[in-house]
């Protein structure tokens, strides 16, 4: 067990935050709820853009810039948005300093109108459409940024809540009603295989309730994972804004039919977030464990000798495994680029920017066993001695702790390929069955009530929705309807809270 990190059955919401720390994933700023992300951190943030922007492209959308800063009327044209962001918003009301009388400095130049740091950006993009529309052939406007936002937090959890965080906003408008609904869907399946594909996080799509959706939204649909401590996360959401923010904004076009239309528009966005949800989805009480796909480093080769005549054999050995792993090409310039160093990378292809790391520090074997344990690599490659003279090295599997023997001549591209994609289903079965286990039934709300209580995971139930009732159960038991599933068991009972007829079962759980 790791010293520097507490056991999740102790204190979970420590273990998480000791995982971050030995990964040199992320710490806290001076800036007061935000955190500064550390390039281990950041470098898996890459890593997933490079994959989502892909799906985004594919599926017809490119990427744009939007300002940071939003005027405050902007925010007042749409009245839900308003009500929804006005708690958490960070306002801007003067520029520029100049020296006060106590020698100090205070702000000067007032603003005729406050300016709002973005929490989000459909009021600017609203602005924008309603200039750049006007006929039914510009249409649809499919256009996605990556930006920062912020909202004022003041409990911090590193990635999961800070005031600062990193996103993607999906801004979408369309001619018609049907167009959006269908984009809205579209995005929330990109999202859905995004997580699972890519992230090896199960995840259960569905609609939000009318009191949980996004102000201003006709419809929020959703992606919810589940924490290894029963709790879940919200992974994505994806909203249906119908012509709300069309009238706030006068997004109107000349329709085919020669009549003025409003647009009907969406938005859809994941954040930094999600690294929280991997982090809690795969990490043991060893460290942080991370999918072969996410991994900024695949692989580290440890040489392990203890005489000096030892050393060049096996650091031989080591540069020709690298060479069959790699290629000779980026191992030659790793070795111009990075000469003299104790950790030399070498990339495994030219696309995903990962790769295999040869360890040459002088440390104790049993170091550098925690050192690339805890910061998630996925796979080891130790070699001695007697490795080099059987021509085999030790392979061990970060994820399932599995250790094997395996010849050199077996070991390249292709078979490193091979054990990436078989280790990245391992996680994602060994999640899903997590999931599913942790996924039970109530039929009545001292039941509902009981197994949040206990956090047993997601609690399934007849509910009929009701804001009332959901802010009566949220408040005696913290729980919340995380969605109301798309697949549905079928057939009508009786809902746990109000004992009247419904249709729909939904997944309560406490969240994150």
């Amino acid at each position: 067990m790791a010293r520097n990190i507490v056991t999740r059955s102790n204190n979970y919401n420590e273990w998480y935050l000791d995982v971050i720390k030995a990964a040199q994933m992320a710490d806290y700023s001076p800036v007061k709820g935000c955190m500064v992300i550390r390039p281990t951190g950041y470098a898996i943030w890459e890593a997933m853009q490079r994959d989502l922007d892909r799906r985004f492209k594919e599926t017809g959308h490119v990427n744009a810039y939007f300002p940071l800063l939003i005027p405050m009327s902007f925010l007042q044209k749409e009245a839900d948005h308003v009500e929804g962001f006005a708690m958490e918003v960070a306002v801007v009301t003067h520029s520029g300093l100049e020296k006060s009388a106590d020698g100090g400095l205070k702000p000067k130049g007032e603003l005729a109108e406050p300016l709002l740091i973005r929490p989000t950006s459909e009021t600017l993009f609203g602005a924008m459409y309603s200039q750049w529309v006007q006929s039914y052939r510009d249409l649809p406007v499919l256009i996605n940024q990556w930006a920062n936002v912020m909202r004022w937090e003041m409990r911090t959890r590193l990635f999961l809540r800070t005031a600062e965080f990193l996103w993607q906003e999906g801004h979408t408008a369309h001619e018609t009603y049907q167009e959006a609904q269908e984009e809205t869907l579209r995005m929330l399946d990109v999202y859905a295989a995004f997580a699972e594909e890519f992230l090896a996080v199960p995840v259960v799509k569905g609609r939000k309730t009318a009191s949980e959706k996004f102000p201003g939204a006709d419809a929020t649909y959703c992606i919810e994972a589940l924490m290894q401590d029963g709790k879940a996360l919200q992974a994505g959401t994806s909203h249906n804004l119908g012509t709300n923010f069309s009238k706030a904004f006068d997004i109107k076009f000349l329709g085919r039919d020669n009549q003025q239309h409003l647009a009907v528009t969406t938005s859809w966005g994941v954040s930094t977030r999600l690294i929280g949800a991997l982090i809690m989805t795969h990490s043991d009480d060893e460290g942080l464990v991370l999918p072969p796909k996410v991994a900024p480093t695949l692989g580290a080769v440890v040489p392990i000798y203890r005489k000096e005549e030892e050393k060049g054999p096996v650091l031989e050995f080591c540069t020709r495994l690298l060479e069959q792993l790699c290629g000779g090409e980026r191992l030659k310039a790793a070795q111009e680029r990075q000469k003299g160093r104790e950790l030399m990378s070498v990339f495994t292809d030219s696309s995903s920017n990962q790769s295999v790391v040869l360890d040459i520090r002088d440390d104790r074997p049993v170091e550098k066993h925690f050192h690339w344990e805890q910061r998630g690599v996925p796979f080891r490659f130790e070699i001695g001695p007697r490795d080099v003279e059987k021509g085999t090295f030790v392979l061990k599997i970060r994820a399932t702790g599995e250790k094997r023997f395996v010849e050199l001549k077996n070991a390249d591209a292709e078979w490193l390929a091979a054990l990436a994609r078989e280790t990245q289903q391992a996680m994602f079965d060994k999640a899903l069955k997590f999931r599913d286990e942790h996924i039970v039934e109530a039929s009545s709300y001292p039941e509902l009530k009981e197994a949040l209580e206990k956090r047993s995971g997601f609690v399934r139930c007849w509910f009929k929705e009701d804001a009332t009732a959901e802010a009566k159960i949220k408040e005696e038991t913290k729980g919340t309807v995380r969605c109301i599933p798309f697949q549905q068991t079928g057939g009508s009972g009786k809902c746990i809270f109000s004992g009247e007829a419904t249709t729909e079962q939904v997944l309560f759980s406490v969240a994150y």
